[in-house]
């Protein structure tokens, strides 16, 4: 397989979207490492083979350092570092219970820490020519209300990577997959049952959110040899975008409009969004990773 004998490092692989990840690299031959504060419920697994699980908290540098220090003893290389933890609470600015100590620790765990991961992991990489995949969000690309210190997190961590492609290069390839909703076991806690989850889906262009599955090969892809000439790029992954609202605006307005005060050429053609899709409140699904 393309990535057999290649030693990959996925963080927050235990579940959600970096357990798919972690799959992914496993279907494709490599030796896959997961770490997390706290192991997996049940081992991550795909074609006969597990990851491998190892406790550290991330958002501690001297607890990093360490890590990587036992690391090198154990794996003795790493070809791909996937910066996949992160996070969030429903947090509103202002909010008496969102206080700056709350907003900071979203920041650190989400930008902090991947730089934090990556300084450390990178003379393992450089030694290997490797590639670090960076988990990015839409959150990062638009606003983010309820989640503005995630928003800003990731716009950071995009930022970050394409800095580290030219600094670090030609050693080492850094890119971001910019996710938007993935169905993931938390789910529910963002968009409720299933026919809310289904409701969402039905926002996307593709019609679904995505799997976390479906994530990981986007990730071997960027750290393959398909990938060679790709760095400081950023990978859109999220189903076609967001259907822009003020489309379904205007096919509204032609519906209740008199037929001569709509020019034929103005009135939009694609579908308007269902009556159920119209009162969902849509949060980004990567906060499960």
């Amino acid at each position: 397989m393309e990535l057999d004998g290649r030693v990959v490092l996925v963080t927050g692989g235990t579940r959600g979207v970096g357990a798919g990840i972690a799959r992914a690299f496993l279907r494709a031959g490599a030796r896959v490492a997961v770490c997390a504060r706290r192991p997996p419920d049940t081992p991550v697994g795909a074609a006969g083979r597990t990851a491998e699980f190892h406790p550290v908290d991330l958002r501690e540098p001297t607890a990093v350092r360490e890590f990587f220090h036992d690391f090198a003893e154990r794996y003795g290389r790493l070809d791909t570092l996937v910066n996949n933890a992160g996070g969030t609470p429903y947090l509103l600015l202002g909010d008496e219970e969102g206080g700056i100590e709350r907003h900071a620790r979203v920041l650190a765990l989400n930008l902090t820490a991947p730089l934090t991961v990556s300084l450390a992991a990178h003379p393992l990489l450089r030694a290997a020519r490797g590639a670090i995949v960076m988990i990015g969000s839409v959150s990062g690309t638009r606003p983010s209300p309820g989640t503005a210190a995630y928003g800003a997190a990731k716009a950071g961590l995009e930022n970050l990577a394409r800095s580290m492609a030219v600094e670090w290069a030609p050693e080492v390839r850094v890119n971001t997959l910019v996710l938007g909703m993935v169905e993931t076991e938390l789910s529910h806690l963002h968009y409720g049952d299933e026919a809310g989850i289904a409701a969402v889906g039905r926002t996307v262009p593709l019609g679904r959110l995505a799997a976390p599955d479906e994530i990981g090969e986007a990730a071997v892809f960027l750290a393959s040899d398909r990938a060679a000439y790709v760095s400081g790029a950023s990978l859109l992954v999220h189903g076609g975008g967001e259907r822009p609202a003020f489309l379904d605006a205007a096919t509204a307005n032609a519906a209740t409009a008199p037929t001569a005060d709509v020019p034929s050429s103005n009135v939009p053609t694609a579908d308007t969004a269902t009556a159920d899709t119209a009162n969902v409140t849509v949060t980004t699904a990567d906060k499960e990773s």
